[in-house]
């Protein structure tokens, strides 16, 4: 998760805090692993080339390449850039919004573990993204689940007493990624669950 840069591990539980109190839980041992089940499933339908945005520790990109599939994580945090780059994952350490190679030329982008909240504005990450994949691409995106209203917060990463700083952060849930989708310029949205977390398939019209 570009935005949340890994912390070692500890007791005390790693939250995501909206300002008015709402607390995520970060599945901070989950990414220091191999892809999960459902996670596998979601690889599965990446296209190559495939651009790993928000890649974190790697470990999606590190999975795709050793299925052969030719893949690039970017990430703007250099903790979890040098995380990634020490299991031997291809990284760029960058934001999306800056200068990304092989624009027009990706045909699949990667927003997993919460990263469709880059920036604090769904829709223009999207069209960001839209712009680096060709005329084919798609995004492979992990949301809430549905209930759970599509919003623009104001958050920060806590562990016990320690915190970072605040940051915009955009949360879109189940049910309303399909709108979010078209106003990021993609095709009706394909949502499935595994494993008690929700993802979806966006493709470009």
């Amino acid at each position: 998760m570009s935005a949340l840069a890994p912390m070692p591990a500890a007791a005390a539980p790693t939250v995501l805090r909206s300002s008015d109190g709402v607390t995520f839980d970060l599945a901070l041992d989950r990414w220091q692993h191999v892809p999960t089940e459902e996670e596998a499933v979601v690889l599965d339908r990446a296209l190559a080339p495939v651009l790993d945005v928000g890649c974190g520790p790697g470990r999606h990109t590190l999975e795709l390449a050793s299925r052969g599939v030719m893949a690039l994580g970017v990430d703007a945090s250099p903790a979890a850039v040098g995380m990634a780059r020490r299991i031997g994952a291809p990284v760029l350490q960058r934001s999306i919004f800056g200068h990304v190679p092989g624009a027009g030329r990706w045909r699949t982008a990667l927003l997993l573990d919460g990263n469709i909240g880059i920036g604090g504005d769904a829709v223009a990450l999207l069209r960001r993204v839209a712009a680096l994949l060709g005329p084919a691409g798609r995004v492979l995106v992990e949301v809430e689940a549905p209930g759970v209203s599509s919003r623009v917060i104001r958050a920060r990463v806590e562990r016990g007493a320690e915190h970072g700083p605040w940051f915009p952060w955009a949360l879109v849930g189940a049910d309303g990624i399909d709108a979010v989708g078209r106003l990021g310029g993609f095709s009706r949205a394909a949502v499935w669950t595994g494993g008690g977390r929700w993802f979806a398939q966006l493709d470009r019209r």
